[in-house]
């Protein structure tokens, strides 16, 4: 059975433009290569070996991003009433007011606010209503916050 991967559209034209930027790159590396391996002696060519270390990490990102795309499941956001994928959850009380994102695990991003659904934080807003009041586990301590909106 094919794990699917879920993420938000956004998400998946992200991925999309990141691997079309990393298959043009790979054309440049490989020429790099190409040229390295022209100088000479390829035990000691610390440019040859540099090249094809490129190469190589950029060749398993792209597999990666391709295996992603292929078994990816679009996430939408179905109801306002309950927190589930994709949705957009404001969260009032503790110290400042929260606005958070439910993403899957690739997409998530808590610089960006996108908290995945497999996260502490993730878990603890899946499934809850507007009013209801959340305990979120935070590096500072414990807060509580109540559901403000949900988008």
């Amino acid at each position: 059975m094919k794990k699917l991967f879920n993420l938000t559209q956004s998400g998946i034209d992200e991925l999309k433009l990141e691997l079309k930027e990393l298959q043009t790159r790979r054309v440049a590396v490989s020429e790099a290569v190409k040229v390295a391996r022209e100088m000479g002696d390829l035990k000691e060519n610390s440019e040859y070996q540099s090249s094809r270390q490129e190469l190589e990490r950029t060749d398993n990102r792209i597999d990666e991003l391709e295996h992603v795309l292929a078994n990816v499941q679009v996430i939408t956001s179905k109801s306002a009433k309950q927190i589930a994928l994709g949705s957009t959850v404001t969260l009032k009380g503790g110290k400042k007011d929260l606005k958070l994102q439910v993403v899957g695990t690739i997409e998530a991003d808590p610089v960006a606010a996108k908290i995945s659904d497999e996260s502490p934080i993730g878990k603890a807003l899946i499934g809850k209503k507007e009013g209801d009041e959340v305990e979120i586990q935070l590096p500072s301590g414990t807060n509580t916050y109540t559901i403000a909106s949900i988008a």
